[in-house]
């Protein structure tokens, strides 16, 4: 069990207060939003969820992680990526945008696991017809996509 309390495979319930504390319900101990980013680091899964109304806010949490990132250090987002992110909201492709960004860093990270310490791993561990399948639905969804693209520039 590491620090942040959780197992391989398993989900971790965070609880949010309104007084904005956040609360490991595995290790029984109040959390901030770093011990979330470096569990997310780890790959620890987990889920946070509104201590009053048990409502999901995991996104928004993570969103608030990546907020403080960008303010805290070095920023990775480029101003011109944020820019087309937000006119994208409300748009026609708004619906098209999560699922591009997935399909985006699945590849990245498999081009990335080539250069990073113990990416080897993570390759080995997935057997081969899961990353035949995921490239398959991975391109059903860049052709779909394009296909949108194309319909809405005619």
């Amino acid at each position: 069990m590491s620090e942040s309390g959780g197992k391989d495979g398993d989900i971790v319930i965070i609880k949010k207060y309104a007084n904005r504390r956040l609360y490991n319900t595995r290790s029984s101990s109040y959390i901030t939003l770093d011990h979330l980013a470096k569990m997310t680091r780890e790959g620890v899964e987990f889920q946070v969820l509104d201590a009053k109304t048990g409502t999901d806010i995991t996104h928004q949490i993570l969103t608030q992680i990546i907020m403080e990132e960008e303010a805290g250090g070095e920023q990775m987002l480029p101003v011109s990526f944020l820019r087309d992110l937000i006119r994208m909201y409300g748009n026609s492709m708004q619906s098209l945008v999560p699922h591009y960004l997935e399909a985006s860093m699945t590849m990245f990270r498999a081009a990335a696991s080539a250069f990073l310490p113990g990416g080897e791993k993570d390759e080995a561990a997935a057997p081969a017809g899961d990353t035949q399948d995921e490239l398959a639905i991975l391109r059903a969804q860049m052709a779909e996509m394009q296909r949108k693209l194309d319909s809405l520039a005619k």
